[in-house]
């Protein structure tokens, strides 16, 4: 790097004097670098005329090449990087639960659609194994929702907001007709959905320290399908309220309040440290940030109608 400056220093100043000064250094020691490239290159590269010290063909064709390379190390390597969601191309890949999708994408890809045109996302839900190297190997960028797994020196998380339960039914399902219990909740019949989703373990883990019992009669993979297990059976699923709120939207459920407080777990999005000071994913981060955090949890309050100030009692 200093033998490129020296070039374009000669160059320019015409003058191993100025060309010193310039580079903050002596005479002398101009004078020595000097001396070492011409015996490198077989070239006298600067000579002594009454318009001061000329560049040779090669100097002048090696000092236009120099200003090209520091441009580049400048523009690429020293200047602080700056993402333009705008105008450039990024592609994202996010870890989530299928549950978590219908959360998060909608509302993320139509702020996409308008700030950031030529980003594009792609989402797969990933098991415990395999998530943490894909993170590490960075071909997975974000993973957003419940994962406790990820709490090695190697990640960074942040919290978005607090989350919480709730059960579904079937309209005019018999048990709407009075208050639920805890007796009713264990004899009824219930779909389970078994998936890379970590909110699935911790309500599992749940009834198990409370000693609260259910049936289980079905298990699927796929939340996805729970609306019409549900719609068209007598079974109970237990969701997160988000999606419980989601499919009771669609008309095809009645959401009902659990009968003991559930448990309150946070949604965070986790990144490996090699991405942390990337501009690309630092924009990404702030963008989810905004979009989901405490002050825009739509469903806050159907939780306070349903089980009043959980978080409270949470904390």
């Amino acid at each position: 790097m200093n033998t490129l400056r020296l070039i374009i220093a000669l160059e320019e100043t015409r003058n191993v004097t100025r060309a010193a000064e310039l580079l903050d250094m002596s005479q002398s020691g101009v004078s020595s670098a000097l001396a070492r490239l011409r015996k490198r290159f077989g070239n006298p590269l600067f000579v002594r005329t009454s318009n001061g010290m000329e560049a040779t063909p090669r100097a002048s064709r090696m000092a236009e090449n120099a200003r090209e390379i520091l441009s580049r190390v400048k523009t690429g390597i020293l200047d602080l990087e700056e993402f333009d969601p705008s105008t450039e191309v990024a592609d994202f890949a996010l870890s989530m639960a299928d549950v978590a999708e219908v959360v998060f994408l909608p509302r993320l890809l139509a702020c996409l659609h308008t700030e950031a045109p030529k980003v594009t996302i792609q989402s797969a839900s990933h098991r415990k194994e395999e998530l943490l190297a894909l993170m590490e190997t960075g071909r997975v960028d974000l993973a957003v929702g419940y994962f406790p797994e990820i709490d090695t020196h190697a990640f960074f998380q942040q919290r978005l907001y607090d989350h919480t339960y709730v059960a579904m039914l079937r309209r005019e399902h018999p048990a709407l007709e009075a208050p639920m219990t805890t007796s009713v909740f264990s004899n009824l019949g219930h779909a389970v959905v078994m998936s890379p989703a970590r909110t699935n373990d911790l309500f599992e883990r749940f009834l198990e320290h409370r000693r609260i019992n259910r049936s289980v009669v079905a298990r699927t993979p796929h939340h996805l399908s729970l609306p019409s297990i549900v719609a068209e059976t007598d079974l109970m699923a237990v969701v997160p309220l988000a999606t419980g709120a989601y499919f009771a939207d669609l008309g095809a459920v009645e959401l009902v309040a659990l009968p003991f407080k559930p448990p309150v777990f946070s949604v965070n999005q986790h990144w490996h440290r090699r991405n942390h000071h990337d501009s690309r994913h630092t924009w990404l981060r702030q963008k989810m940030l905004t979009l989901f955090n405490t002050a825009t949890d739509r469903w806050l309050s159907l939780e306070r109608e349903l089980y009043g100030d959980l978080r409270r009692r949470a904390r």
